[in-house]
């Protein structure tokens, strides 16, 4: 009798599947840079949060002081010496610090982000307010410019 010498070939044998680990090359070349771009993100915030400080700093102090307003020079005075430390800090090459009376008016509605024409007769009251002892100025719309003003300044 005859042997066939395909009666002695086995079955097709497929290989064993590969497991998951270890990862494909390109598994890795993507891992790496999901961790380059998490990590620009966070670096990103953090020097977004550590620039714009000054910024919350001003808005919790112009709420300080809403809560205490009322018409008088020492107030007015106070709400100046806040819009002039965050002018300072966010346009430190014009020199807002040594600005005063007119010329300081006229840098608020310079940086002013809108509304400046309208804007022009309440921050020259609330500027001459800080230092005469008749304030004209009524401290619930310079509490809205400020608040406009200091809006319109984040970086």
């Amino acid at each position: 009798m005859e042997q066939n010498p395909l009666d002695q070939l086995r079955d097709i044998h497929l290989p064993e599947t590969g497991g998951f680990w270890p990862p494909a090359p390109g598994w890795w070349v993507l891992l790496a840079l999901v961790l380059v771009a998490i990590v620009a993100v966070i670096m990103l915030v953090r020097r977004r949060r550590r620039k714009n400080r000054w910024l919350r700093v001003a808005r919790r102090e112009l709420e300080h002081l809403a809560r205490t307003h009322h018409a008088d020079p020492r107030w007015f005075a106070d709400l100046n010496a806040l819009l002039k430390q965050c002018a300072r800090t966010r346009y430190p090459h014009h020199h807002p610090e040594a600005l005063s009376g007119q010329q300081w008016a006229d840098f608020l509605l310079k940086t002013s982000p809108r509304d400046r024409i309208a804007s022009r007769p309440l921050v020259e009251a609330m500027v001459n307010s800080s230092w005469q002892p008749d304030t004209s100025a009524d401290p619930q719309k310079a509490l809205a410019f400020a608040r406009e003003w200091l809006g319109g300044q984040a970086c």
